[in-house]
């Protein structure tokens, strides 16, 4: 899926259309020593095997998330793109 690297867009903070630049959104990584990954780790232990974990459901296609940066303000903003697609989420310059 293609997406232009800057886009026009409305900004909350100018209070108008001005030019945004694209980034795509990269999730950051998930604390080991949080609650929930903890409480998952003892699941796992012992001999039962795994657990908790294994989908046996076709996994669906994501939304793609984009972060555009106003030129003007320098703000930033969170845009899901379209519908669930399979296919990753490349800009394209031009």
């Amino acid at each position: 899926m293609k997406y232009p690297a800057n886009v026009n867009a409305y900004c909350p903070a100018c209070k108008k259309h001005t030019k945004h630049k694209v980034k795509l959104y990269a999730k950051g990584s998930a604390r080991t020593m949080a609650w929930g990954q903890l409480k998952h780790a003892r699941k796992l232990v012992g001999y039962k095997g795994k657990v908790a974990g294994e989908k046996k459901v076709m996994k669906q296609g994501k939304r793609q998330k984009i972060i555009i940066e106003c030129s003007v303000c320098k703000k930033k903003q969170e845009r899901v793109i379209g519908t669930r697609t399979r296919k990753k989420l490349e800009i394209t310059v031009g």
